[in-house]
């Protein structure tokens, strides 16, 4: 069967989300433990750096024609298979045990992260969109996106945004690693990052080295959307007793934040989800003129404040954005819902020539969950855009990420710094 995309942005969708089958079946699978270098990554800083300008804008990396044929004949053959769509390229990584995950050159998003679940299926953890801009092309936010800025003293701060591909290590049946490389376009920093698809985990390391001859200043967080069936659902688990700060959402170029984010969120957060569930599937249900008046009145900007984390299974289910400074290195995402089916049974029963409603909610399946664990980074960022949002729509997700934004990492001459975050699946 021939699929017609009537728009570049919808054949473009088709590209960034993998199917739940093995990747490799479109690519046969050879020089296995072989591993590919294609210009090592300081052969390509000082090639890249006799080509730059002075005048070379600083706030943007340099952009790397991307040959899809020449990437397919050099790197292939680790369970990697490459798409041209438009000026980018999508890199999908599959394993032997259905995990697949996705992401795009050279803007280097993560835009897909299935990996194999107990079920026997695949399920997606990252909530990504593409829509359609100007002139038909795919505009793509969500799923992983790293927002850093580097910068000295003096200096105008630089962001690595475009990426090349330097090298693919591994095989299809332990695990695959995808080596992105970014170059500033003045002798400052050298920036490379580690994607590694393992069968239960998906790693993102980055390594940053400072090649000036005084200090280094670094700033931003990985932005990770991961998908929920409505924060209304989710729990953080394990961040009890952790110090945050509130602030305004991190925004960056793949940010698909509602617009009023920085508002507070009604009170249906004080109830319990189950109840939310019906008011939702039942119109009018336990709507009273109290609680309507309640929720305007805790209407109104959110305030930057600090606290400390009262609860271990955290609701998720109020607007909020926060910076928490002392958060263990490892926390859960719990989705109660999940991608399963739920159904109501409803009961009626006759009292006194009256009719009362009693309604139960049934949950088939287990629950979906995410471990995120960190390194090299002190902060973690935990937002939500609330609940009042559509169930499985344009803001069913929860935005977390290890974050160095209200305190500096410093790299001295010559140092290189290493952080990373890692998604691991404990559903098999």
């Amino acid at each position: 069967m021939r699929l017609l995309f009537h728009s570049p942005a919808m054949a473009s969708a088709a590209a960034i989300f993998p199917s739940s089958s093995p990747l490799l079946r479109a690519s046969p699978l050879k020089h296995l433990g072989t591993f590919h270098q294609h210009l090592p990554f300081a052969s390509l800083w000082r090639r890249r750096k006799r080509q730059i300008s002075g005048t070379a804008a600083l706030d943007s990396s340099i952009s790397i024609p991307i040959n899809v044929d020449y990437l397919e004949t050099e790197f292939s053959g680790h369970g990697v298979t490459f798409e041209a769509i438009g000026d980018s390229c999508v890199v999908k990584m599959g394993l032997v045990n259905g995990s697949v995950a996705s992401l795009m050159l050279p803007c280097g998003l993560i835009t897909s992260y299935k990996p194999y679940m107990w079920h026997g299926s695949t399920f997606e953890v990252l909530h990504t969109t593409v829509s359609e801009g100007d002139g038909g092309a795919a505009v793509v936010r969500g799923g992983v996106s790293m927002d850093f800025k580097i910068g000295g003293d003096g200096s105008i701060p630089w962001s690595p945004s475009s990426w090349s591909l330097q090298s693919v290590r591994g095989s299809p049946e332990k695990s695959i690693q995808v080596e992105l490389a970014s170059v500033s376009p003045v002798d400052m920093a050298e920036v490379r990052c580690l994607v590694t698809l393992h069968q239960d985990l998906l790693g993102s390391e980055l390594l940053i080295s400072n090649t000036k001859s005084s200090r280094l200043r670094l700033t931003g967080s990985f932005i990770s959307h991961l998908k929920v069936s409505t924060p209304d659902a989710a729990y953080a688990v394990g961040l009890q007793g952790s110090n945050y700060q509130s602030r305004q959402p991190f925004s960056s170029r793949f940010s698909m934040d509602p617009p009023d984010l920085g508002r507070r969120s009604p009170s249906t957060s004080k109830k319990p989800w189950t109840q939310n569930v019906l008011r939702r599937l039942l119109p009018g249900w336990g709507d009273t003129g109290e609680e309507n008046e309640e929720e305007l009145n805790e209407g109104g900007d959110a305030e930057e404040s600090e606290g400390e984390e009262e609860d271990d299974y955290a609701h998720l289910t109020q607007k909020m954005s926060r910076i928490y400074t002392s958060a263990p290195r490892q926390f859960t995402i719990i989705d109660r819902v999940g991608n399963h089916l739920h159904s109501v049974q409803l009961y009626f029963s006759s009292m006194q020539s009256s009719f009362s409603l009693c309604a139960r909610v049934m949950i088939q399946g287990r629950r979906n969950s995410v471990v995120i664990r960190r390194s090299g980074f002190e902060e973690l960022y935990v937002s939500s855009p609330g609940s009042e949002h559509e169930w499985h729509g344009k803001y069913a997700y929860i935005c977390i990420g290890p974050a160095a934004q209200l305190t500096p990492l410093v790299l001295g001459p010559g140092e290189t710094w290493r952080g990373a975050q890692y998604l691991h699946n404990p559903n098999l």
